[in-house]
Order: C-alpha cells, then sequence, then structure tokens
C-alpha cells in the first residue's frame, strides 16, 4: 500500500509540522525519527527490541543488501518484511551515498549511465544505474524506496552542484520510468548544496516529475557544516508540497532534528544513535511541562570510570527498558567487559531519547509552543 500522508497542523510561530503517516492500516504521526538497519538489522537489536522503542519507519540499504546476500534472495525469501521480520513500514535508500564514497576518481568513475566503483568486500568492479537501483528495490519490496542521485561532496563548488544536480534529475526520471512495484512508493531527492537558486531550481524540478515524497540531501556533513545543513533545509522546504512528506536524509543529531523540524521536516534518520552506543555514549535529557521548559539533553560515556558505582538509571524519567531494568554501573560493567549486551541496552535506550524527543516535538506543535520549546532547547 502506497504512503499517504495528511498534515494535521502547523506550528503558528514556525515551519513545524504535525502530520500522519499512513501505510494501509497502518498509522503513525510525524515528526518521526526512522531507526537505521543497514543489512537488514538495526545493530544489536531484534526486531521487537526496536518496535518497544515505538520506533515506525525503518531503515535498509539498497547497495549492502544488494552485495549481501543479494536482491534475489530477499525476494525469495517474501520481501524484505519477512526475511528480517519487521512488522512495520520500511524505507530504502538508493545505495547512492556508499557508491559514491567507493568511486576512487569521481570525475572519471562517474558518467551519464551510473557509477563504476570497486566492492569494499571483495575488490569486484561493480556498476549501478539509476535503473538497477530501482530494480533492486522493486526485489527488495520497501514501502518507500529512493531515487538514485548523485552525492556531490561536501567541498562542490557551485558549477559542480548545477551540473549534478541536472544529472540527478535524469537520473530520476530515468528511475521513475521503470519503478513497477505497485505497493511501493518512490522519492525524489533535492540536492543544491547550500546555495538558494539550485536548491529551489532543484526542488521545483524533482516536484514536477510528481514522486510520492521528498527528501532534502547533500546534508549529512560534519558539524562545520551545520550552518550549511540549515540553509539547505530552507532553502528547499519552501517549494515541496504540503501534502507530501519531506524527509532530511541521514541527519540524527538531536539539535539537528529540532532544526530540522523548525523548517518544516517530517522524517530523519541516522546510524548515530547505534553507533553512539557501541562507544559506550548515551543520550541524556529531562523533560518537565511536556518538554516545554526545563529541558536539557546532553551526551555521557558509560565507560567513565565515574560510573562504576552508580546504581542509578542513565536517565530516570526515561521509559526505556533499559531505564527501567538497567543501573548505570551495571551498563559501565557491560561496557568494560566488551559485552555485547551493554551496546544492545545503549542502543535502545538512544533509539529511545530520538523517538521520545520527536513526541515531546509533536506536543509542542499541537500546542503551538514549539518556538518556545526550541529556546529552552537552546539555551541548554
Amino acid at each position: 500500500m502506497k504512503v499517504e500522508f495528511e498534515l494535521i497542523k502547523t506550528d503558528r510561530a514556525t515551519g513545524a509540522r504535525l502530520g500522519k503517516v499512513r501505510f494501509g492500516d497502518q498509522e503513525y504521526e510525524t515528526p518521526m525519527f526512522m531507526p537505521v538497519g543497514t543489512q537488514a538489522t538495526v545493530k544489536t537489536l531484534s526486531p521487537e527490541q526496536v518496535k518497544d522503542c515505538r520506533a515506525g519507519i525503518i531503515l535498509a540499504n539498497t547497495y549492502h543488501l544488494w552485495q549481501r546476500p543479494g536482491e534475489d534472495v530477499v525476494a525469495e525469501a517474501g520481501g524484505l518484511h519477512r526475511f528480517m521480520n519487521w512488522p512495520g513500514p520500511i524505507l530504502t535508500d538508493s545505495g547512492g551515498y556508499q557508491v559514491f564514497s567507493l568511486a576512487r576518481n569521481k570525475r572519471k568513475d562517474i558518467t551519464e549511465e551510473g557509477v563504476h566503483f570497486k566492492s569494499e568486500l571483495n575488490g569486484a568492479s561493480l556498476f549501478l544505474t539509476p535503473e538497477k537501483s530501482i530494480a533492486i528495490q522493486n526485489a527488495l519490496d520497501s514501502d518507500i524506496a529512493m531515487s538514485f542521485d548523485e552525492c556531490p561532496p561536501a567541498t562542490a563548488d557551485y558549477h559542480y552542484l548545477k551540473n549534478s544536480i541536472e544529472r540527478t534529475l535524469r537520473w530520476a526520471e530515468r528511475g521513475r520510468s521503470v519503478h513497477n512495484n505497485p505497493h511501493q512508493s518512490l522519492f525524489g531527492i533535492v540536492q543544491g548544496g547550500p546555495y538558494e537558486d539550485l536548491r529551489r531550481w532543484s526542488a521545483e524540478r524533482t516536484v514536477a516529475l510528481d514522486f510520492d515524497g521528498y527528501s532534502i540531501g547533500g546534508v549529512a556533513n560534519d558539524d562545520e557544516c551545520k550552518d550549511d545543513m540549515y540553509k539547505a533545509v530552507e532553502y528547499s522546504t519552501p517549494y515541496l508540497p504540503k501534502d507530501k512528506l519531506r524527509y532530511l536524509m541521514g541527519v540524527g543529531e538531536p539539535v539537528d532534528l529540532v532544526e530540522g523540524v523548525m523548517r518544516g521536516v517530517d522524517l530523519f534518520d541516522c546510524v548515530s544513535p547505534t553507533r553512539l552506543a557501541r562507544h559506550g555514549n548515551a543520550l541524556i535529557y529531562g523533560v518537565k511541562d511536556a518538554g516545554i521548559s526545563g529541558y536539557k539533553e546532553k551526551r555521557i560515556n558509560l565507560k567513565n570510570a565515574r560510573f562504576k558505582r552508580d546504581f542509578s538509571p542513565i536517565e530516570p524519567d526515561c521509559d526505556c527498558y533499559c531505564c527501567k531494568n538497567y543501573t548505570k554501573a551495571y551498563v559501565h560493567h557491560l561496557m568494560r567487559c566488551d559485552e555485547t549486551f551493554g551496546a544492545t541496552l545503549l542502543s535502545i535506550h538512544n533509539i529511545r531519547f530520538l523517538i521520545r524527543l520527536c513526541e515531546q516535538m509533536r506536543e509542542a506543535i499541537k500546542a503551538d509552543r514549539f518556538l518556545a520549546f526550541r529556546e529552552e532547547f537552546l539555551k541548554s
């Protein structure tokens, strides 16, 4: 069943949107954070544990599943949902980000037909085209597929970005023309770096192709690019349809979720909550008055010796499985002993943290108090 989006409310003072996204009889509220299950699994967690975090949509990666086990194996298993036993919606990215990071000579390896690159698994020469990316996603049978776009480097200049947008638009048309899974939605991707005219041009041209939803790409760079990230969103969302989903790709820092929602974004994804967990890091925050006042957020590392005798939960008010059942001292012990269960508990907490943050933002939008929510958040 193709995705349906209903805009319920826009915050009075900002562009923050409250919406409902439907996949058949399944319904979820936005803004939403989507955990990443790159290789058909959210690292260290079972599908049941991910569901207990109140996750809705999750992600899987087209490139990695193409390489292992192969889209034919997933299709033979009955599709990605049955293969990984996930009952909710799944979004597959196009594989473009991974492919472009593996292309050694960007000018030589990127052609009009597609991208030549070497497999990081065995060094084999591979070639991915817009048509191939869509065919893989059709076979995976995800609920949302992404167009294959060129992922320009953060250092790309105006001229490079302009040519890249033109190619991405041609690739979007090619991918759309071969997309043949009637139950799968297809999203277009807006590029253009930090340039207002390029973002507008890319957005308007992509919208003209009439996709089921739209993504803002080219923003998941390092911290030095945060201003450019926010500009890219500001320059893109005004030209995207109000009645379709808006997805900011690869973004998961708490502050970036808040800033993205304020600028009209509905969906986010990132590997950061599980990656941080594997290194012993826990996101913590305290919430009072429905997340409007007394909001604070920071990060602690449970490997630190100061937690050895700390028998309190990571966060007293958190409703996740980790905080309701275990102490910082126990998680510290697990991490110092390299026990996988420690990473599991921290992954549960960090994913739930970001999902709770989205829940708090939704409450703030309902109350027309999102600006106050953001101001309190930034003060911390």
